[in-house]
């Protein structure tokens, strides 16, 4: 195979498939958000004519063609009190594993464990980039770390981060502020989307509806890992605040994790009209239980997106957020913000109550609609100077964040209009031989 450019393109002219290796820690089987991205993403690098291979722990080794390509697992312990995550510790095995995979780029969904990656793709010469997920500062306040500790190590580990890879791709700006405080320039902006035929209004069910509330005139859901950092006990606070008010209000809770056994057991011990129905594997029933509800509770402070809150908006139903994090550019006038407290929630509730149903409903969709997966791919694929190569996607330039401080109104903000670079911006800096020409020197 000739020599191709940064952007995979052979000295003629010709676009060629690249081979994008995604290297992924801390999922289960039933991960919720980053595993629908994950799964989005990939069939979308593949429907551009590209060659995704995903990398993920897992109890046994596997290796399987997919609707999102190639995926291949591989044996990592489980982390104890995570409910299942598992993680790919043994370095060894894993850079043998990319030296024989001879990636064109390489994604990153870890910055701690998985970060000496960017150190392999520096000297295999390989473009690297490193998804943020997570706000750092804000998760290790989630944990009990003080305010000004949470920032100095975030800023230590982000630091570290952005020195390894080429690029830091930030799915919001609330994400990206962390890197921006630091003064990392290699950040650049990519929404995730929303899948707008499978989630729908139309899955609206009276039945399922009757069934979940059982008499009580509000509905509320959360889907949700029931971790600490994801707050969500805020729900059954939010819950409870609704019954002293006089408000009926049912909960319904799918998602799972190692808080389950206490949480239900609060539910029963304060008389909570609460149900928890586990990991809902099927995305129809899920999907039909998000647009049956009156309002989704998204409580998790340190959230970066949130796709359960868009495939909720996706829905027709309206989220409750929580201020801390950024699910209020996402959200929008489609939703409600709450301080971190049960009696915060209830109010907001109350609030998006107050609307009239099918205004509230209309709102929720059309916000939604501002998202869509192949958007996202085509900002992720332009994140890794990867056209498609059929142009079966829109070419998109990546919104890159730089200079000063990150700011903006709840209604921007959200990796969606920002200017976009010049291809002059876009270039790796390093200039070093990407692709086919990288494989081949190796």
């Amino acid at each position: 195979m000739s020599a191709a450019g940064a952007s995979g393109h052979e000295p003629n002219g010709v676009r060629t498939p690249l081979r994008i290796v995604r290297l992924a820690n801390f999922i289960t089987p039933s991960s919720g958000g980053l595993r629908t991205a994950l799964r989005e993403l990939g069939a979308g690098y593949r429907a551009a004519g590209h060659e995704p291979v995903l990398v993920v722990p897992g109890a046994h080794a596997s290796d399987e063609l997919t609707p999102q390509g190639r995926v291949i697992t591989v044996p990592g312990p489980e982390v104890p009190g995570t409910g299942g995550y598992r993680v790919l510790t043994d370095r060894r095995r894993l850079a043998r594993l990319l030296d024989g995979l001879a990636p064109d780029r390489l994604e990153v969904s870890d910055r701690t464990t998985l970060r000496w990656t960017g150190e392999w793709a520096r000297r295999a010469r390989v473009p690297s980039v490193m998804v943020s997920h997570e706000s750092a500062d804000a998760v290790l306040r989630t944990w009990g770390v003080p305010e000004a500790a949470a920032r100095r190590a975030a800023d230590g580990l982000n630091r570290r981060t952005a020195r390894a890879y080429s690029r830091i791709v930030c799915t919001t700006e609330w994400a990206a502020r962390e890197f921006v405080r630091i003064g990392a320039r290699n950040v650049v902006r990519a929404p995730l989307g929303v899948d707008l035929d499978h989630f729908h209004p139309t899955l609206r069910d009276p039945a399922l509806r009757d069934r979940h509330r059982d008499g009580a005139p509000v509905l509320l859901v959360m889907c949700s890992r029931l971790s600490p950092e994801k707050r969500p006990g805020r729900a059954l606070d939010a819950l409870a605040e609704l019954g002293r008010r006089g408000v009926g209000a049912a909960l319904v809770v799918a998602g799972d994790g190692p808080l389950r056994p206490r949480l239900e057991a609060r539910a029963r011990e304060e008389g909570l009209p609460a149900a928890f129905l586990g990991h809902v594997a099927d995305r129809g029933a899920l999907a039909a239980l998000q647009a049956s509800a009156d309002v989704v509770l998204a409580p998790g402070p340190a959230e970066t997106f949130g796709l359960a809150a868009l495939e909720a908006l996706a829905c027709g139903t309206p989220v409750v957020v929580s201020e801390l994090s950024a699910l209020p550019a996402i959200v929008g006038p489609a939703g409600a913000t709450a301080a971190d407290h049960g009696a915060a929630f209830a109010d907001a509730v109350e609030h998006l109550l107050s609307r009239p149903e099918p205004t509230r409903r209309a709102t929720a969709r059309a916000r939604a609609e501002r998202y869509s997966w192949p958007e996202a791919v085509a900002a992720f694929l332009a994140a890794h100077d990867a056209p498609p190569v059929h142009g079966a996607l829109p070419a998109r330039d990546v919104s890159p964040v730089q200079g000063g401080p990150v700011g903006g109104d709840a209604s921007a903000g959200d990796g969606r209009d920002a200017d976009a670079a010049s291809p002059e911006q876009r270039a790796h800096a390093a200039g070093l031989p990407v692709g086919p020409a990288a494989r081949a020197a190796r």
